[in-house]
């Protein structure tokens, strides 16, 4: 009990200093998109994932979140983080310091996962990099193959029985640091754009309750798409308009109600 109790403070105190040090070298440049809460920062986030992952900087936007999320993150949150990543000395130390349970996993729908998803419970909540890997300067990744969102987030949405996602677009990180590089730029300016999301809205809306299979081929579509209209890349976001969920959420222009698979029927690695 007090082991559990000092490593939160620890994870708390850790998020707490990146967030002063991101304020202090960076500025950001935030907004919402769709149908904000009226308190956006106070919904039941289970899930925030970011989209447009460019580099293992990628905590900074730890300096985007109020300190009471940051509290959640310590004492409850949840972060699948790749083994290679984790078993680096210095890297793998720090990002095991970001969060209250951060697990190895392969990328593979094996043990790996499986120890993710039997982690969920009611309190947890997931920070995931839906795409599983980092893009590189060209806008591929390091196999040069296009930047896909993978499957595990599906898997962790038909686990959740109700609560929010924070959507997190990111504008990118390569003009900080780009994959290989040793040492970040500072005094640049990052930009990410948000989007609140009911959960059970949004598996009702992509299929939850039938095939889950299907279910991930829409959810992959429609984060890809949604990352492609909304991540703030030097043009301005456009608004999501119709149709509007009843949540309160709206999906984007032509969000696929059916999709057909794209990647095919295969099991999909997870995030």
């Amino acid at each position: 009990e007090d082991v559990a109790v000092l490593r939160r403070l620890v994870n708390f105190f850790v998020l707490l200093s990146i967030k002063g040090g991101a304020r202090l070298f960076y500025r950001f440049r935030l907004r919402w998109i769709g149908q904000v809460p009226e308190s956006p920062w106070r919904g039941d986030y289970r899930i925030i994932a970011i989209l447009n992952h460019t580099s293992l900087f990628e905590w900074l936007w730890a300096g985007t979140l109020p300190s009471h999320l940051l509290w959640r993150i310590a004492s409850c949150g949840l972060i699948p983080a790749a083994e290679k990543t984790l078993r680096r000395p210095v890297v793998g130390r720090f990002f095991k310091l970001l969060a209250s349970h951060v697990i190895a996993i392969s990328r593979e729908s094996d043990r790996t996962w499986e120890a993710v998803l039997d982690r969920l419970d009611s309190e947890c909540m997931v920070l995931i990099l839906p795409e599983g890997r980092m893009k590189r300067a060209d806008g591929l990744d390091k196999h040069g193959k296009p930047m896909t969102v993978r499957g595990g987030i599906a898997d962790i949405l038909q686990a959740m029985s109700g609560g929010r996602m924070l959507l997190a677009y990111s504008g990118g990180l390569h003009h900080v640091q780009v994959p290989g590089q040793l040492l970040p730029k500072v005094f640049k300016t990052l930009r990410m754009t948000f989007e609140s999301v009911d959960i059970q809205t949004y598996q009702q809306e992509l299929g939850a309750d039938g095939s889950p299979d299907k279910f991930k081929l829409r959810v992959i579509r429609d984060l890809e798409r949604r990352r492609d209209l909304y991540c703030p890349v030097g043009r301005e976001i456009p608004q999501a308009h119709s149709p509007r969920s009843p949540s309160g959420s709206r999906l984007h222009p032509g969000a696929p109600s059916d999709p057909a698979p794209r990647h095919g029927p295969s099991r999909s690695r997870p995030g």
